[in-house]
């Protein structure tokens, strides 16, 4: 049997999103999902599609890579190749080596599920560990509550609304109308919603995009972000409830997000919102 790396072409970008939504479990680890090649899908198609790293053994796909940035790689593993040593071995000779195309000359970071076999070798191969996240999940078998805010679902003409409670949230963010349209026209936006908050005056406090994996899997919150002169109302905890409950009605069976462990407020307004925290991960981190 025979491993083989490629990348993906802008076509092809569906089924890699269909692929990742299917390897999406509630018993699983948590993983790169359709949700993250979605987000950034806001950079259009050809770079997203050289973003993508995709293993095929003998035309499979066995494994995909998000190169979220040009020193970060993001992996997916399919269910039944978390032990399989030969795809493990194959994964790490191919991002431990810059020339083969994967990662870049210098430090560089690797977020692989925890628990496998691809992460174990790579800590014998001199990677060591980073910073810890927490991820976070919510089921949504049950209603979720009222979140306490007027709810817009976002569409074309209102796309400027989202970015600019988006770049009131998060500082140096580049998220534009332009990047909105971009990231709708995604294969995976077909299954994915945009909300902003309203408060009590109709101001735009929140915002927050959800992303399914189909029904019955777990769906993604990437991103959510307070509108910095509202912080400190509940209005994070607010809109991750229309989060959730947005997800429950694309079917989603829970909803999922990560955030990293130092960023004590988000993991407190998550857990305010009824999301459990799952054990941390780490990324990886070595120079190449």
């Amino acid at each position: 049997m025979t491993i083989s790396l490629g990348t993906a072409s802008v076509e092809g970008l569906a089924g890699v999103a269909r692929v990742l939504g299917e390897w999406q479990t509630d018993a699983g680890v948590f993983q790169l999902h359709p949700g993250d090649l979605g987000w950034f899908w806001r950079f259009g198609g050809e770079r997203t599609a050289g973003a993508v790293r995709v293993w095929e053994r003998d035309g499979v796909t066995v494994a995909v890579g998000l190169l979220d940035e040009p020193d970060l790689l993001r992996l997916a593993l399919a269910p039944d190749v978390f032990e399989d040593e030969e795809v493990a071995r194959q994964i790490v000779a191919d991002v431990s080596d810059p020339e083969r195309g994967v990662l870049i000359e210098g430090k560089v970071y690797l977020e692989a599920p925890t628990d496998s076999r691809v992460k174990d070798l790579l800590f014998k191969d001199g990677w060591a560990v980073d910073a810890p996240w927490t991820p976070l999940r919510r089921g949504l078998a049950e209603p979720v509550e009222e979140p306490g805010l007027s709810i817009e679902v976002i569409d074309a003409e209102s796309a400027p609304v989202r970015t600019a409670v988006q770049r009131a949230a998060f500082d140096g963010s580049t998220f534009t109308e332009e990047r909105w349209h971009a990231m709708a026209g995604g294969a995976p936006y077909a299954d994915a919603r945009c909300l902003v908050g309203r408060d009590a005056d109709g101001e735009r406090v929140a915002a927050v995009t959800v992303w399914s994996a189909g029904p019955g899997k777990p769906g993604l919150l990437e991103p959510m972000g307070v509108h910095r002169d509202f912080r400190g109302n509940g209005y994070g905890q607010a809109i991750t409830l229309a989060a959730a409950a947005m997800l429950r009605e694309l079917g989603s069976s829970s909803a999922v997000v990560a955030t990293p462990s130092s960023n004590v407020g988000a993991v407190a307004t998550y857990q305010a919102a009824g999301f459990v925290p799952l054990p941390e991960t780490r990324d990886l981190v070595r120079d190449n």
